[in-house]
């Protein structure tokens, strides 16, 4: 696949658990992590990957292939989807679990997730947002995006009731069968399928959760519009990137919502360059 970009500037495991035992269950995501032993000079940072709404660790995939093929140890964490109260010290405790500087890497939800997260981790170097939500401290997703026209996703989600542990009944969204076009239009009909019938729900209250920290306040940030983007509007990411002065931003003009998936090269290589940065 040919990618033209251009240049424009799961709680991990439950608390008390020991971290090898932490490490031994969060290894199948994907990843290959080290999480004991004092970090080196010049080590590479892990790389942990957050994914968004309709989707699981598995989109990471072809990215993972191109980090690891570099020497870069990688996590896909498993996000819980089911808000900033329960997403985001889930994926603090798998952060706290890693020894060693860490580029902490998002899609679209995932955004909101890893910009609460990261507050107060100090080997947190780098965050990288992939056609991601950045909100800052008081803001919910849904205000963001609403802010600029053209997120069609919404219309092509099935809302299913589901029974919270209070008793009380929530609503999770699923992509629908239909959602291709809003969602993932460069990838083949194939990987929809796939993707679509593998995908894990979010929980729609997730859109009212304000955030309550802005670890892009005090971390280097890096990100990757996707310049086809039907779900978070390109001007909503450009907006929100420009914002938090972000040190580089990629655009790529072709790109669907999934960046990760239909363009991991470049995906990977942002990455690559901010974990360089670390160093």
């Amino acid at each position: 696949m040919s990618e033209r970009p251009t240049f424009t500037r799961r709680r991990a495991i439950a608390t008390g658990a020991a971290a090898a035992a932490s490490a031994a269950l969060l290894t199948p995501a994907s990843a290959t992590a080290t999480t004991t032993g004092d970090a080196k000079p010049g080590t590479k940072p892990t790389i942990v990957l957050v994914h968004g709404g309709y989707a699981d660790s598995s989109c990471w995939n072809g990215v993972i292939q191109e980090l690891q093929g570099q020497g870069y140890t990688t996590i896909a964490g498993s996000n819980p989807l089911r808000g900033i109260p329960t997403d985001a010290p889930y994926i603090g405790s798998l952060l706290d679990s890693i020894s060693g500087p860490v580029v902490l890497v998002a899609h679209s939800m995932g955004g909101t997730v890893i910009t609460n997260a990261a507050a107060g981790k100090s080997n947190v170097k780098a965050l990288v947002y992939i056609a991601a939500f950045v909100p800052d401290v008081g803001e919910t997703q849904g205000e963001l995006i609403g802010k600029f026209p053209g997120s069609e996703v919404l219309p092509v989600s099935v809302p299913v009731p589901y029974t919270k542990p209070d008793g009380t009944t929530g609503t999770d969204l699923y992509l629908s069968k239909d959602g291709q076009a809003a969602f993932a239009a460069d990838v083949s009909p194939a990987t929809f399928r796939l993707l679509q019938a593998t995908q894990r729900p979010f929980d729609a209250d997730s859109f009212i959760y304000p955030t309550q920290a802005a670890a892009w306040r005090t971390i280097p940030s890096w990100g990757l519009v996707a310049g086809q983007d039907k779900a978070i509007p390109p001007a909503a990411e450009r907006w929100m990137y420009s914002r938090a002065n972000f040190r580089k931003v990629v655009e790529v003009p072709t790109s669907s919502h999934v960046a990760m998936i239909s363009h991991p090269e470049t995906t990977a290589q942002l990455i690559v360059d901010a974990a360089r940065a670390t160093r």
